[in-house]
């Protein structure tokens, strides 16, 4: 894997956090009024998941040539798409804008869809490394769903 691609999801995530928080902001209101019990959704929970969020991108950079680094940019990449796929599932249902939905579909989708691409085409890993790990990396949202929904009573 090539050095700018290994280190593309640290500044990937950056701007995606950027548009969450910053401009044009309103993710943590925005999230609270999604999810069925905003309680879950406090300050030290979405300030943990993203500072944790950059330090895995940027050990995703250092690990680098590692014989792990390659399944480890891919599992970190399956993540990050299923991040934009969700926030442009989340704008869809709720008809607006989901904060993260321009950086999440614009740049996390491509750049996943690009290294898998790559990745595959230079034989760094095989067909079955690759779908295992969007296996696992997809995998975050359902286990964020089912963190912040256990115990939430449906109507």
């Amino acid at each position: 894997m090539n050095d700018w691609l290994r280190w593309a999801l640290l500044p990937a995530a950056c701007i995606h956090i950027f548009e969450e928080f910053v401009f044009p902001g309103g993710f943590p209101a925005w999230y609270r009024t999604y999810r069925p019990d905003p309680s879950r959704i406090t300050n030290r929970f979405l300030v943990i998941v993203n500072v944790a969020l950059v330090l895995v991108c940027l050990n995703v950079g250092l690990v680098g040539r590692d014989p792990a680094g390659v399944p480890f940019w891919l599992v970190i990449s399956a993540l990050l798409c299923a991040n934009g796929c969700w926030h442009g599932w989340a704008s869809y249902k709720n008809r607006g804008y989901s904060p993260g939905v321009i950086t999440g579909l614009l740049i996390y989708l491509p750049l996943a869809v690009y290294g898998y691409v790559k990745v595959l085409e230079s034989g760094a890993a095989s067909v079955w490394t690759a779908l295992v790990a969007f296996a696992v990396g997809a995998s975050y949202q359902v286990w964020d769903a089912a963190y912040l929904n256990r115990g939430v009573r449906k109507a």
